[in-house]
């Protein structure tokens, strides 16, 4: 600019750069001590993220931006880590596989609406092995003591 007496503007243009990035100064202050502090903090409350962070800086009478905090905090490598899942481990048992016939049954509720709009219920239970139909059960209402009563007219021989 000053050999060819050209103004910013157009030795900006020629260079193909913007004036704001010709103009710009690096900040001179340093983050060394706010690393420190972060650092410490961070070793002192683990499970802290910056903002918490930030908030205890301003209550100790530190001016800080939490864009600032959150650089620096990152450039330290502080991020919190995270606690990973706990995933319930169960060891599958066998699948149990009748061998005649009354060892074990399956029941089953269906339930359908007739044209007059009234629910019907059935209460199915079947044999496992023969497959066949032990009883079924249908009416408007099947209450839980009905249920677990039985009175299906159901005999287990061993």
């Amino acid at each position: 600019m000053e050999q060819f007496a050209a103004s910013e503007r157009k030795a900006c243009e020629l260079a193909h750069i913007a004036r704001s990035s010709f103009r710009y100064r690096a900040s001179t202050a340093k983050d060394d001590a706010l690393r420190e502090k972060l650092t410490q903090l961070a070793h002192e409350k683990p499970r802290y993220g910056y903002r918490r962070l930030a908030i205890l800086l301003r209550r100790e009478g530190q001016v800080v931006n939490h864009k600032r905090v959150f650089r620096v905090y990152r450039a330290a490598g502080l991020s919190v880590k995270r606690k990973k899942r706990k995933r319930l481990m169960r060891i599958g048992q066998p699948t149990f596989t009748a061998s005649r016939h009354n060892q074990q049954w399956a029941i089953d509720f269906v339930h359908d609406r007739m044209a007059n709009r009234r629910t019907i219920r059935v209460l199915s239970v079947v044999d496992t092995f023969t497959r066949e139909w032990l009883a079924l059960e249908v009416d408007t209402c099947l209450p839980s003591r009905r249920v677990t009563r039985g009175g299906f007219g159901l005999s287990v021989s061993p």
